[in-house]
């Protein structure tokens, strides 16, 4: 199951994600998923690209992003579905993969923000749904613009959960959620659009504000 080899050989790989981990997607028999592989960044990958330090399979991150899932999802908010999640002990260290539903017909916000940048509602709605998972506790560790995902249908759902955490009452972590997307926009933005950057980041912002529901 965490095997991409095994999924290759069934003729089931169907792409993969930007981003530093290893993400792929798969056509697989019970439905469209996303397999996950947990990898190092920066300095940290010298090290090992793969491996982390094992404090208990509780509190390995594929797991704690399963459970947070979990909990998002029995809460009603818009994550992908989480299938399984593996944590491989190797002594002293570990290695970690998570498998979940795969969202279909949705592409990153990075991808989508200049067909977007006459859709007010889009750029509301992005922001009501940040809210709901702000007003839920949810502060997320990377919050970026390829970390949000638009449907073809207007929905929006929010992904990649590793190292999130649920508390109540962070107002300054959420703030600096809204800070990190900002950077992320301005950074995907092509520079023959820039005067729509601003204009779009205040209506998701309006968004966030009044508290839309988002679809």
């Amino acid at each position: 199951m965490f095997d991409p080899g095994y999924w290759e050989q069934q003729g089931a790989l169907a792409g993969k994600a930007k981003g530093r981990g290893r993400v792929l997607f798969l056509d697989a028999e019970s439905g469209p998923a996303v397999l996950k592989q947990y990898l190092r960044g920066g300095w940290a990958a010298r090290v090992s690209r793969d491996r982390y330090v094992f404090s208990g399979f509780d509190r390995s991150r594929p797991v704690m992003e399963f459970k947070i899932l979990e909990r998002l999802c029995a809460a009603g908010l818009p994550v992908p579905e989480p299938l399984a999640a593996m944590c491989l002990q190797h002594g002293s260290l570990y290695s970690g993969w998570l498998l979940t539903r795969r969202i279909l017909d949705a592409e990153p916000l990075a991808d989508q923000v200049v067909i977007r940048r006459d859709d007010p509602q889009m750029w509301r709605k992005t922001g009501a749904c940040i809210r709901r998972f702000h007003d839920f506790g949810l502060v997320h560790a990377d919050l970026n613009a390829r970390n949000i995902l638009v449907g073809g249908d207007g929905s929006i759902h929010l992904v990649d959960f590793d190292r999130a955490r649920i508390r109540q009452g962070e107002s300054r972590a959420y703030g600096a959620n809204l800070r990190r997307l900002h950077r992320s926009l301005e950074k995907n933005w092509p520079d023959s659009f820039r005067g729509y950057l601003e204009s779009c980041w205040i209506l998701l912002l309006e968004g966030y504000d009044e508290e839309l529901e988002a679809a």
